[in-house]
């Protein structure tokens, strides 16, 4: 991917502010939304997918065991909601977590492997939508919306399925926000993106659309002075993953500078976490 190396907090700052600013009056606010990635050489890639081998053959296999047995945390009426609490509490889906705020995108950034490069991505989500096929697009347009809900989505895909058949042979990338169904929720500002094809990953997307993103490499030094400016903000675990976990959390930090490396695998740390 193309992105850009950072000196500073103000040189990232200003950079998101500018790539935030819109060209017109469609919307009064950024139509951006960001991952953040506490390694470079982590990869967008879904939970789904790291199962590796067949792995699209398992999805439905997963969610419908998902459902059996968390009948009782039943979410919402549409499968898009059954799919945010699986990705809400770890179960492999083809999600991927973004957030409206780039401060919650990067203190995921910056909470863990302070002596590894980190990275910030952006995606337009109002670009993203307008190579939606027609059907969806039409759903976002009568409602005025630059996202979709879980049950705008189900209007024009009820399933997976219809969401696969939809895209055909050019696949697609969509966002929509997750109902409340914690703190966790609202306090990250979160929102997920779904391709209609569980094979297709976001690198492929984001190669075949370079004018619909932005990413920056945030070098260890610069990961070091973010990660200050955050806490003193108060953008911290504590916040961000209400409860004791996130209490954990920010006091194993915080009393470790330096030596924090959550995320082992490939992926690292996400926002569902």
């Amino acid at each position: 991917m193309d992105v850009v190396t950072v000196s500073s907090w103000r040189e990232l700052d200003d950079a998101i502010s500018e790539a935030g600013r819109g060209d017109g009056p469609a919307h009064a606010h950024s139509t951006l939304v960001f991952r953040g990635l506490a390694r470079s050489t982590y990869s967008h890639v879904s939970g789904l997918a790291r199962l590796k081998g067949d792995y699209a053959a398992l999805e439905s296999h997963l969610i419908r065991n998902f459902r059996k047995y968390a009948h009782r945390q039943e979410p919402g009426p549409t499968i898009w909601d059954w799919l945010a609490l699986g990705q809400h509490h770890g179960l492999p889906t083809r999600l991927l977590d973004w957030t409206f705020s780039p401060l919650v995108a990067l203190h995921f950034a910056t909470a863990s492997w302070p002596e590894q490069d980190a990275v910030l991505l952006a995606v337009d989500c109002a670009g993203a939508h307008r190579l939606l096929p027609q059907p969806a697009r039409r759903v976002l347009e009568e409602e005025g919306a630059l996202l979709f809900t879980t049950e705008m989505l189900a209007t024009c895909a009820p399933d997976l399925g219809c969401l696969d058949r939809l895209g055909g042979e050019e696949p697609f990338l969509t966002f929509f926000e997750p109902p409340s169904l914690d703190e966790r929720v609202v306090n990250q500002s979160s929102v997920l993106s779904a391709f209609s094809d569980p094979t297709y990953q976001l690198e492929q997307w984001l190669d075949e659309h370079p004018g619909l993103w932005r990413g920056w490499t945030i070098p260890a030094e610069v990961k070091a002075e973010i990660r200050q400016r955050l806490d003193q903000a108060n953008i911290t675990e504590r916040v961000l993953l209400p409860g004791l976990d996130g209490l954990a959390d920010w006091l194993r930090r915080y009393y470790s500078p330096g030596a924090i490396r959550y995320g082992e695998g490939d992926g690292g740390a996400t926002m569902a976490e």
